[in-house]
């Protein structure tokens, strides 16, 4: 049992760790946006590669799932420009949490009043968090992160029907190192695209390390986890990033985030909550 909560900590803390390397990468160092989202693909998908060839597995994945992928990584480089890690975090996980919950609906599950009741909790954090005032985060940058929530939402869905998780994963990273190359060629045309050492390597720590290494990790301890046990703990991701961007990053922890912060955990723990009751 303590090898698989080592697992599992191991995995939130470098699910986390992406938004922190991140901003990091974005706000302290001469990287661009697109080179840092190109770079964390292609060390992702070398490193889950090396995965795969250790398994004697083959990469599988889908065009699909790579064209989800690459949604979620170019849309969370790209508002990470602006927004802290911590609001970025919130906003990611709570765009994921609510898109595979209205997705659930599209298929026709029936949700537990309490569960309507969280998913309107969370939904009313969001619409807290990017409200204007004095400490909203920049729109583009929250709605761009909403965005990548969404595309990452999908990308997990698509996960759930493809086998072999880490075999999938390493497919789909491989099919968007290519698709990479366009957001960057986007960039190229108005001249921004620029890197140098420390933003490559906070790029390469987060594709190799954070987001490669992570994924293995968490499809290794999963099927020792109820699936609400899962969702349950995913719930710490947040708080870490925010822990996190306070200790590295130096960013403050204002009210608004904290409010929201627990509107949208709160409502997301009441989704969780009446799944596992519908499941028993």
């Amino acid at each position: 049992m303590f090898r698989v909560a080592l697992l599992v900590a191991l995995a939130m803390l470098a699910f986390a760790a992406n938004s922190v390397l991140c901003r990091l990468a974005l706000a302290e160092t001469a990287i661009d946006p697109a080179s840092f989202t190109l770079v964390r693909v292609a060390s992702g998908a070398a490193s889950l590669g090396l995965i795969v060839w250790f398994q004697r597995k083959r990469p599988t994945g889908s065009w699909r799932g790579a064209l989800a992928l690459l949604g979620y990584a170019a849309a969370f480089s790209f508002a990470y420009v602006g927004l802290g890690a911590g609001t970025g975090a919130l906003l990611l996980f709570g765009a994921v949490q609510v898109t595979m919950v209205v997705a659930g609906l599209l298929r026709g599950e029936h949700p537990m009043p309490a569960q309507w009741l969280g998913l309107v909790l969370a939904l009313v954090g969001l619409a807290v968090l990017v409200a204007p005032g004095v400490t909203a985060p920049p729109l583009l940058g929250a709605l761009l992160m909403v965005g990548s929530g969404v595309a990452w939402g999908l990308y997990s869905i698509l996960g759930r029907i493809s086998g072999d998780p880490v075999a999938a994963n390493a497919g789909n990273f491989l099919r968007a190192v290519p698709l990479a190359l366009v957001p960057l060629a986007g960039v190229a045309l108005v001249g921004d695209v620029s890197a140098d050492t420390n933003g490559l390597a906070l790029a390469v720590a987060s594709g190799a390390v954070a987001s490669g290494m992570g994924y293995a990790l968490w499809y290794a301890v999963l099927p020792h986890l109820t699936a609400a046990r899962a969702a349950s703990v995913q719930l710490s991701v947040p708080v870490i990033t925010a822990l996190g961007a306070v200790l590295v990053l130096g960013e403050g922890v204002s009210l608004r985030l904290g409010l929201a912060s627990l509107a949208v955990l709160g409502g997301i723990a009441l989704v969780i909550k009446g799944q596992r009751k519908i499941r028993k």
